[in-house]
């Protein structure tokens, strides 16, 4: 008989709600070893399932009591597990889509507020590590760096009262499909993003000391080029940085993505200067990055750090400029090119020639854009 399936955004609530679930992925070793679901359990049984082994999860047992979600890459093998645990009278369903399906799970954490008149959720994508942020004060919110379907972020905003005024972005996104657009044309909002000539569809350009009115909170920009040419970090009532891909809580961005190595070596420069304008910031300054370097926990911890938690876990922001530009080339990692992975990822005029782009297209892998060097920082969590 064939298992019952379970959805991704019915495996999403449960696990946001904290109900006795146990996820039982069957994956091969390395592929659970690349990404999976936090907390999960691992046997690697996908051959053994595959061949039909009776006994393939006999040494399995869950701890909990509760319902067992069986996963694996597409939905199939997994299937096949949750009917041998079924036959063991135990509560298994398989879930539809597998992890692929699972690379577009998401989940929130609310940061207390930082002391100003705003209130912050942070919205994670689960797989690939993406982190966006709704900002709302006075019934008017502002989202920033959106990488999920677009009802997503109504969906949040309506259970605040909040109504979505304005989407920025900050900077041309590469690593993942950027809703910035489709997300203001839903909800007839502002589209603003750093002055740029790299995208061709139409927006409100943002310069460096522009500010941005969310209910009675402000939102001041701060171009940080480096990363890309556009970047831009956002302060909110100088008290929390939105910091994009230029700055992670252990770590700093790369320079080098679709660059020749002399561009990469003027970025390098220009990520150092655009770092140090950052350090000179309070020291109490909530640090809130675009991405995260592991699969996001569904436990309502927000992902941030204080700027001097940073300072203290990047070695970097402690060298000199040439030994910064020396150390940031000589470590990065290969380059590839990717302009047949935008051309899958980006619709149509929506990005010319973009210079920071992801080196892997999985969507089961975590973005280039996510945290690379300081592999010895702490979890950002």
């Amino acid at each position: 008989m064939t298992a019952p399936t379970i959805s991704t955004e019915a495996l999403r609530e449960l696990l946001e709600q904290g109900a006795p679930v146990t996820v039982l992925d069957v994956r091969p070793l390395a592929e659970h070893a690349e990404w999976a679901i936090p907390g999960s359990v691992h046997v690697d049984a996908y051959a053994a399932l595959r061949r039909g082994d009776p006994t393939a999860l006999a040494d399995f047992h869950p701890t909990n009591g509760g319902r067992v979600v069986t996963v694996c890459a597409a939905g199939k093998t997994s299937m096949l597990a949750a009917e041998q645990l079924r036959a063991r009278g135990l509560d298994a369903v398989s879930l539809e889509g597998g992890m692929r399906a699972w690379s577009l799970a998401w989940n929130t954490a609310e940061l207390p507020s930082p002391g100003g008149a705003a209130r912050i959720v942070q919205l994670r994508r689960t797989g690939k590590g993406c982190l966006s942020y709704l900002i709302g004060s006075s019934g008017d919110a502002a989202v920033i760096d959106a990488s999920l379907d677009p009802r997503v972020y109504q969906r949040v905003a309506d259970t605040h009262g909040w109504h979505i005024r304005t989407v920025l972005e900050t900077h041309v996104h590469a690593d993942h499909l950027s809703r910035a657009r489709a997300l203001a044309a839903d909800t007839g909002a502002l589209l603003r993003l750093p002055a740029t000539d790299r995208v061709s569809f139409a927006y409100e350009p943002l310069k460096d000391g522009d500010t941005v009115r969310v209910g009675s909170a402000r939102l001041r920009a701060l171009r940080t080029p480096g990363h890309t040419a556009e970047s831009t970090c956002y302060l909110l009532d100088d008290r929390a940085l939105f910091t994009g891909d230029t700055m992670f809580l252990g770590a700093v961005g790369r320079p080098d993505l679709e660059a020749t190595p002399d561009e990469s070596r003027r970025r390098a420069h220009l990520l150092y200067a655009s770092l140090h304008r950052l350090v000179t910031l309070p020291h109490d300054t909530v640090v809130l990055p675009a991405h995260t370097s592991e699969p996001v926990a569904f436990d309502g911890r927000p992902i941030s750090a204080t700027l001097r938690e940073v300072q203290e876990r990047t070695s970097l922001l402690c060298e000199t400029e040439e030994t910064f530009v020396s150390q940031i080339l000589s470590r990065l990692p290969r380059r590839q090119s990717l302009r047949r992975c935008l051309r899958r990822r980006l619709p149509s005029g929506s990005a010319s020639a973009p210079t920071g782009v992801s080196s892997r297209c999985s969507s089961s892998s975590m973005p280039s854009s996510a945290p690379w060097w300081g592999s010895n920082a702490p979890s950002s969590r």
